[in-house]
């Protein structure tokens, strides 16, 4: 029993060393052989949470080559903070390090070096370069030396270059902020008779626009500066603000122009009354013979004139003056006011303009940060 159990043994040192010897020059080993040798202390300097996976066995790779070199390889997922700048949300683009080193050996007893150059070293998968909210479009690697307190330690980082997509904001925030703009721009086509139908359309697109406001922050961390996004629903708000005003400027003015309409036909009749008076007193005065008979004709014509004064006649009035309008009574007032001719114009104009420089700065611009060095380079 013992001879057999020997030279089992031996066959299968024989097998291995046939392995070993072979082409590939590689020695394949378990995982478990991991803890028989010596392994760096790696670790993630910037790490947030570390997974390591361990289905259905450790995810490790162990392998020796005939000349020494030892090959480690193992599964890991990192969560690894990010410090994001987002004046140019959400056309910004970011560099986001993934630092490690070794934790307790200085650069003078362990130096991290990248195996294949600072180009070839990490190899992302097409898979993983399309993301929900960004795109993977490179890396960027360097070599850094960190200082503290106990000592001086070598350190690799990866910078991974993300730029955010824009179709879902484009989707959600920007098309329905435009469309609001539109909608409040509508009110300088309808007749400023029209005091409820605009000051309705008004109020509902000044609200709209605190909600899509208050909605597109909500996927935001909360920074103190404004972002992009916020410089363009800031002046969509004016816009619509601004077109509320307008319509109160409208109505102001209209009114003005209605009173000053009623005082000089109120004037106008006085006078029309006192020359009609003094008409009379002349003609009293001078044919007094004819009494019965003049004033009966001047009752006549007072009864006449009353019932004019009373009973108008009848001037095609539009519907809109008859109902929900501000001066049904004054038809001289209907129409287009000169401020509304003007806006439908300067607003339109106004708004692309704001628009086309608004794409022009931030789609011609490169809003990807720059890969930060925050310690000496080796």
């Amino acid at each position: 029993m013992e001879y057999t159990m020997d030279m089992f043994f031996r066959q299968m040192w024989v097998d291995e060393r046939l392995k070993f010897e072979g082409p590939t020059e590689i020695l394949r080993l378990n995982n478990l052989m991991v803890d028989k040798i010596w392994t760096p202390d790696t670790f993630f300097r910037n790490s947030k949470k570390s997974i390591s996976h361990n289905m259905t066995t450790p995810n490790k790779l162990f392998r020796i080559m005939q000349n020494g070199t030892v090959l480690y390889t193992m599964r890991l997922t990192i969560s690894a903070e990010c410090p994001m700048q987002l004046e140019d949300f959400p056309m910004d683009g970011h560099a986001c390090p993934l630092r490690f080193g070794s934790y307790a050996y200085t650069s003078s007893e362990i130096v991290f070096t990248w195996r294949k150059g600072l180009s070839a070293s990490v190899d992302c998968p097409k898979e993983s370069m399309s993301l929900l909210q960004y795109d993977l479009v490179g890396q960027a690697l360097s070599s850094e030396i960190f200082k503290s307190n106990t000592g001086h330690y070598s350190v690799q980082v990866v910078h991974f270059l993300l730029q955010r997509k824009l179709g879902y904001y484009l989707i959600q925030t920007y098309i329905p902020l435009i469309m609001v703009v539109v909608l409040s721009q509508v009110s300088f086509w309808i007749n400023k008779e029209s005091v409820p139908a605009r000051t309705v359309a008004g109020i509902t697109t000044v609200l709209t626009m605190t909600t899509l406001s208050i909605s597109a922050r909500q996927s935001l961390p909360k920074v103190s500066y404004a972002t992009a996004m916020d410089w363009f629903i800031a002046v969509c708000f004016g816009f619509v603000a601004f077109a509320l005003v307008e319509f109160a400027a409208v109505n102001y003015f209209a009114t003005l122009q209605a009173h000053r309409l009623k005082e000089n036909n109120s004037k106008q009749e006085r006078l029309e009354a006192l020359a009609e008076e003094d008409e009379e007193d002349e003609e009293d005065t001078s044919q007094t013979d004819s009494f019965p008979r003049e004033g009966l004709k001047r009752r006549n014509h007072s009864m006449c004139r009353s019932e004019r004064s009373e009973d108008p006649s009848p001037v095609p009035v539009p519907i809109f003056l008859q109902q929900g309008s501000a001066f049904p009574q004054i038809p001289q007032l209907a129409g287009t006011s000169p401020i509304d001719k003007y806006a439908r114009i300067l607003f339109p104009m106004a708004f692309g303009l704001f628009n086309l420089v608004y794409w022009y700065i931030y789609l011609a611009k490169d809003t990807m940060e720059k890969p930060r060095q925050y310690d000496e380079q080796i």
